[in-house]
């Protein structure tokens, strides 16, 4: 444990992306930089007409089939039998953007193994592989049963996979609060951090792009049907109509300052505080008044010891759907406008569509990299704005520089919403 009085810093000090905006730190920035959507035409069942047409789609990636043999990846990156059949497809890009953290961080096998470094992860699961799974396990009434069925399927499969592959000997934990979850994977890494538990923490999100965990949100009537890949994802615009499903996987690696600097690792961010609460109101449905989202942005506020006036930048969780963005500019009103300030908010869903559980970690990810190379993702596909909105500051272009404080909101089914503050790092 620490003295009293004497916490850590805690720091953002290594990135991996595999995302429809890229598949690295330097194409994600450039695509943030010139508002570059990863919409593309998506064929969720080939050969019949659908309502649904679009998804952020993983460039390089072919994991269409449910046996990894037939999986495509970059060849920069090698992974052996024994790897892959223990994976999801998610699991494969989880691998993937990890080992980019891992060169990116300057971590060594021995720090991975060495009790202070943790993992947080977060998925669905892979609803696609469960299905294949189950369907031969009924059809063969028991005689046929993949080895690997459970650990390559189950909500748990990226820690079951990643933590002893890497010999991961610290904290490992998965979190299931559906959108919001890596915000709160990263919130209690930063209170181990704080607390001289661990001294880094690796948090890991990813889901599967196929039918099974996105076009079910389509009976929710919660799945944008325009078929124009440039206009389908556009939050807080009066003409939104849903979310664009994605995956892929964002690796983020929380450290302390100490740590970070005692190895050379390039420090993104700095991570002064969280807040969360809940809507209390519906399963599926965010409290229309956002007062669980505004508790949780003044608890985050409070937490990292700095005014609504000191944020300069609000990335916000809105993910295109009508009810969900309408909840989330009230509750930026309730912290931001009735307080006389007025920070630039956007969010970058409009260029990745919605991750899901993955999308907290990858948009925080997104923050860092703003911090670091100076510049404010603009609100992309922002035509009509809501009227609601009127009053917030919603650029339409990036703008070229960056703020000193920027807030990350994150808000999931049930409602959990989280926040968390970081700000440009000074050592």
């Amino acid at each position: 444990m620490n003295p009293a009085g004497r916490q850590p810093r805690v720091v953002i000090s290594g990135l991996g992306f595999i995302s429809s905006i890229g598949n690295d730190a330097t194409e994600v920035a450039r695509s943030l930089r010139e508002l570059r959507h990863g919409i593309a035409p998506f064929d969720f069942f080939p050969g019949h007409e659908v309502d649904i047409k679009v998804a952020g789609t993983i460039k390089g990636f072919d994991t269409r089939s449910s046996h990894h043999a037939e999986w495509r990846w970059p060849e920069r990156y090698a992974f052996g039998r024994e790897v892959l059949r223990s994976l999801p497809p998610h699991g494969l890009h989880a691998f993937c953007a990890l080992e980019q953290l891992i060169a990116d961080a300057k971590l060594t096998p021995e720090l991975l193994a060495d009790g202070e470094t943790g993992l947080f992860t977060a998925s669905a699961g892979s609803p696609f592989l469960q299905r294949e799974r189950l369907n031969a396990l009924h059809e063969s009434h028991g005689g046929r049963m993949h080895p690997m069925g459970v650990v390559s399927t189950i909500a748990g499969t990226l820690n079951f996979n990643l933590a002893p592959h890497y010999r991961i000997r610290g904290a490992v934990c998965g979190f299931v609060s559906a959108c919001a979850s890596t915000a709160h994977a990263i919130g209690y890494a930063c209170d181990e951090i704080r607390l001289g538990r661990q001294q880094r923490i690796v948090i890991v999100g990813a889901e599967d792009l196929t039918v099974e965990s996105t076009y079910s949100f389509h009976s929710m009537r919660a799945l944008s049907r325009n078929p124009d890949p440039a206009t389908a994802s556009r939050p807080f615009d009066r003409g939104r109509d849903g979310f664009v499903g994605t995956g892929g996987a964002a690796a983020l690696l929380v450290e302390s300052a100490a740590s970070a600097a005692a190895r050379g690792a390039p420090v993104y961010a700095e991570i002064l505080g969280w807040g969360q609460a809940s809507d209390g109101y519906n399963m599926a449905i965010a409290e229309p008044d956002g007062r669980g989202l505004a508790t949780a942005m003044h608890r985050a506020l409070a937490a990292a010891g700095v005014a609504p006036a000191d944020i300069g930048y609000v990335n916000a969780h809105a993910t295109s759907t009508p009810a969900g963005d309408r909840s989330e500019i009230r509750a930026i009103h309730t912290v931001f406008t009735a307080a006389g300030a007025r920070p630039a908010v956007s969010s970058t869903k409009a260029l990745t569509g919605h991750g899901l559980s993955m999308a907290s970690v990858l948009e925080t990810g997104f923050c860092a990299l703003a911090l670091r190379d100076g510049f404010t993702p603009g609100q992309a596909h922002l035509v009509d704005p809501d009227p609601e909105s009127a009053g917030l500051n919603l650029p339409r272009t990036t703008l070229p520089s960056a703020p000193d404080y920027v807030l990350k909101n994150s808000s999931g089914f049930g409602g959990s919403n989280v926040a968390l503050v970081l700000r440009r790092w000074t050592a």
